[in-house]
């Protein structure tokens, strides 16, 4: 029996197919996974454009560079500005599911602080997709707020920059950007510094006390309120150093809420507003003649009987005082703008304008603040132009300015720039000599003749040896003069045995009131305010008060005409 095989037949034909298909199918996959490899690169390209290009999403990223930001602490040590981690309350209104009226008035008992159910009602129907409730929020608020079950309201941890102090020297701290950077203060000035991880969890000490600082700012606050003054400055400063102990502006702001400040509260009245501060020019006249040796005997008077006439201008004193011939330490407890103009006449426009340099009268107040005036100094300098200068008309600078030029007086007679920095025993800066040890020694004795007989026995504190001036001046506007308004200051240092530090205080546009017969001179509001302050720190300060101890004045005392007649100084 025989078998016939059939023949397979078209055997290549088949191999070459499956080749053909193997072929295409690699094909299909790599076009496959080079369109997959593709997309890939292109997610990872437009997160790296978002990393490097978008802006801050939220405000954790707003804010992450405070989170690095160091603390700043006063001289002791006290907390000033620190970096906190804490809870926000937001809501998303686009994706709130209840009722917007009904879970307003339970946030709106829930966080009264902030507003009424009408305030949270508009915040939840915002045409906005994310909306801040409440910042720097408790814990516990936070779980409150979570019990209502909205699931559009949301919460988050950010870091958040904390003045513990409110509102305690906002102006010397400033505060933030919404991207954690310094804006104003000692924040803006410290920026680099606050941020440098190299430094990290180091505080910096500023020359500020927190305890000098509140017992200005209220005994300034209360004067203000008094006597219903438009504003405010107060100066406590260490003439051995340059250090500002406080610094009082006023009206003043809450850093922590710095959006709910205008202007006038935002504004730094000790370093960027100047004013014309009258008398309390005189003792740097005084100063300036007997170092130029134009007056060499303290016995020496000068004519102040009558009003002085200088081509157009007339220079008078006030009606109470005295009109007879004054030496220099009368001049200044009667504050005569007679004799003081006859003085400055005879320094010459030359001097005055060389001792104002050295005070730094001519430049921006010395100190680490952007927020600083630029103070206005006559461009011509006529015979009269010397004169009322002397006596503090026609000139304006800040408050800082004086402050600076009286430690100067008093130290011994050197100019040191201020500052709001700490700094460590024996580096102190080196200064520059105005005045000579003697004629510092002069004017201590002069300045306390004046709060002991003079303007200023309002301003003086029990034990503690306060010497100082007083000045009240017109206040300046555009064009001419206020003669409504005028400035008070009142700039002393005590104990006048052994100066340690300068205390000033200037009201702007005072009035007068019952208590002080009408009177707004700075006698009556802005020298009891130095005094109270004196009375509060001087202890906490390192000067324990004496009443046995006293700037040895005997020298001077014959000198001075003696006249149980003599009617009482009005306080200029």
């Amino acid at each position: 029996m025989s078998v016939l095989v059939a023949r397979p037949t078209g055997t290549q034909r088949t191999a070459g197919q499956r080749h053909a298909l193997v072929a295409t199918t690699h094909m299909r996959l790599m076009m496959l996974m080079m369109l997959f490899g593709a997309a890939v690169l292109v997610v990872i390209g437009r997160l790296m454009m978002l990393a490097i290009f978008a802006g801050p999403a939220d405000a954790a990223a707003r804010t992450a560079t405070l989170a690095a930001r160091g603390d700043i602490v006063d001289r002791n040590g006290a907390p000033l500005a620190r970096t906190i981690d804490s809870w926000t309350i937001a809501v998303h209104p686009k994706k709130l599911i209840g009722d917007p009226m009904e879970i307003a008035a339970r946030l709106a008992a829930l966080m009264p602080d902030r507003g009424d159910q009408a305030w949270f009602y508009n915040q939840l129907t915002r045409k906005a997709n994310f909306v801040y409730l409440q910042r720097r929020a408790s814990p516990a608020l936070v779980e409150q707020v979570n019990a209502i079950g909205e699931p559009g309201l949301v919460f988050d941890r950010e870091t958040q920059r904390l003045y513990p102090q409110s509102n305690l020297a906002a102006h010397a701290l400033g505060f933030l950007s919404t991207d954690g950077h310094g804006m104003s203060g000692m924040e803006r000035v410290l920026d680099q510094r606050l941020l440098d991880p190299a430094q990290a969890g180091k505080p910096v000490a500023l020359s500020i006390d927190t305890r000098v600082q509140a017992a200005m700012e209220s005994e300034l606050g209360r004067a203000m309120t008094t006597f219903s003054a438009r504003g405010g400055g107060g100066i406590v400063l260490d003439v051995a150093t340059g250090e500002v102990i406080a610094m009082v502006s006023l009206p003043t702001f809450n850093p922590n809420r710095v959006g709910m400040a205008g202007a006038e509260q935002l504004r730094n009245i000790t370093t960027q507003s100047v004013f014309e501060l009258g008398s309390t020019f005189k003792p740097i006249t005084m100063a300036t003649a007997m170092e130029n040796g134009v007056v060499t005997s303290m016995a020496r008077r000068f004519d102040a009987t009558h009003p002085l006439k200088v081509g157009g201008y007339t220079i008078h004193d006030e009606a109470g005082d005295p009109k007879r011939w004054l030496n220099m330490a009368e001049t200044l407890i009667y504050s005569s703008n007679i004799a003081t103009a006859r003085v400055a006449d005879e320094i010459g426009p030359q001097r005055m304008q060389a001792m104002f340099k050295k005070l730094g009268f001519d430049t921006k107040p010395d100190i680490e603040l952007r927020e600083k005036g630029r103070p206005l100094l006559p461009t011509y300098w006529a015979r009269t132009t010397t004169m009322t200068t002397a006596y503090g008309h026609g000139i304006a600078v800040t408050p800082l300015h004086l402050a600076s030029a009286y430690a100067a007086l008093v130290n011994g007679g050197i100019w040191r720039p201020a500052t709001l920095l700490k700094v460590a025993p024996g580096h102190a800066p080196e200064g520059r000599r105005v005045l000579s040890e003697a004629t510092s020694a002069r004017m201590r004795q002069m300045l306390r003749l004046v709060v002991m007989r003079g303007t200023g026995r309002k301003g003086d504190a029990p034990g503690y040896r306060v010497g100082g001036k007083t000045g009240t001046a017109e206040a300046a506007v555009a064009g001419g003069y206020d003669r409504s308004r005028n400035v008070a200051t009142f700039a002393a240092a005590f104990p006048m045995d052994a100066p340690r530090y300068v205390v000033l205080a200037m009201l702007d546009s005072p009035k007068g009131t019952k208590e002080t017969f009408g009177w707004k001179t700075a006698a009556w509001n802005a020298a009891p305010v130095v005094g109270r302050t004196i009375t509060r720190v001087g202890a906490m300060l390192g000067v324990v008060p004496d009443a046995n101890k006293d700037v040895d004045v005997s020298d001077i005392l014959p000198t001075l005409w003696q006249d149980p007649k003599a009617p009482p100084v009005d306080g200029r």
